[in-house]
């Protein structure tokens, strides 16, 4: 069992400060917490209401220090992808070794990954883990070592899937860099796969309010929800959105396979080889579950994808 009890207005730290780990880290501020923003260096931009702390979380001692007197630890590490397989089950065993040490819950932000490939069959919580991908296999490897520890008592945990991001901030995404920046100025537009599959994009914003209303509720704890997403359309409906929006057609270059492009190199893409079939096949997330019990909403993508060519439009003069 947890050894330390945290204490009122104990912060919740957010371990990661990619896309979702920034976005959560200003949601848990605007709800009214004390935040600690962990990753390596601790060097990115002022964020009012938020600690920026440096640590290897990777490690015993880092995820240690990171952790300190945490009410809520919210797991939105990520790593290089072709270093996943051998790097977060160390940041793993280091996080859970932490939180059980210190008495902190922790969220863990998950993937859809442990599905594997689900032959046009919608993902609920309850869709079977047959993932035959590596990196499938291990997520679902972890996945199943959180639940066995809040299962034994030795932590409290509960964990949050989502599917692709899209939003402000998002970069590194099949609806980021590659995507919105040649909406913008007339370049391509790369897709990957049938883009008329109907295919689920969880708005970051979502991502960061569904993972702190697990934060906020322990009455959720021990299981996986997947995180409010709204409901699937195609990509290239997706794409018609983003034309009305900037008011030019797309010029889109669809990609049968994994190849290198914009902000994706040849390194990352022959990882992603054995994902692809999240692009072959429909890629549909129901978060009907989540929804019902906390009483959330997904925001409509026209709306998401309004938020994030703005974010575009300022992150393109900034450059």
């Amino acid at each position: 069992m947890p050894t330390a009890t945290p204490q009122p207005h104990a912060p919740h730290v957010v371990l990661g400060s990619g896309p979702a780990g920034t976005a959560l880290a200003r949601e848990l501020v605007h709800r009214g917490h004390p935040v600690r923003l962990v990753d390596r260096r601790a060097d990115g931009p002022a964020i009012e209401g938020v600690e920026r702390f440096a640590a290897d979380v990777g490690t015993a001692d880092g995820a240690r220090a990171a952790i300190r007197d945490a009410a809520v630890v919210y797991h939105c590490v990520n790593v290089a992808y072709h270093l996943q397989v051998d790097v977060m089950p160390r940041v793993q065993q280091a996080v859970l070794a932490a939180v059980e040490a210190g008495g902190s819950r922790l969220v863990v932000l998950d993937t859809l990954y442990p599905y594997g490939e689900t032959g046009r069959a919608v993902m609920t919580e309850d869709s079977p883990w047959k993932a035959t991908s590596r990196k499938g296999r291990m997520r679902a490897e972890l996945d199943e070592r959180y639940l066995a520890a809040h299962r034994s008592g030795r932590a409290r945990v509960v964990l949050g899937r989502s599917d692709d991001f899209v939003g402000p901030g998002v970069l590194n995404s099949s609806l980021g860099a590659a995507v919105f920046p040649g909406a913008l100025t007339g370049g391509d537009v790369v897709a990957i796969g049938d883009v008329d599959l109907p295919h689920s994009y969880s708005g970051i914003q979502d991502v960061a309010a569904g993972l702190a209303t697990l934060g906020e509720r322990p009455d959720g704890d021990g299981r996986v929800w997947h995180l409010p997403t709204a409901p699937a359309v195609s990509t290239r409906e997706i794409h018609t959105m983003i034309e009305k929006r900037v008011g030019r057609p797309l010029n889109v270059v669809v990609l049968d396979r994994p190849r290198p492009f914009g902000p994706f190199d040849e390194q990352l893409m022959a990882e992603y080889e054995e994902m692809c079939y999240q692009h072959t096949e429909p890629q549909i997330m129901d978060s009907s579950a989540f929804e019902s019990f906390f009483g959330a909403a997904p925001t409509p993508l026209p709306d998401t994808v309004d938020a994030t060519v703005t974010w575009y439009e300022a992150w393109l003069r900034s450059r």
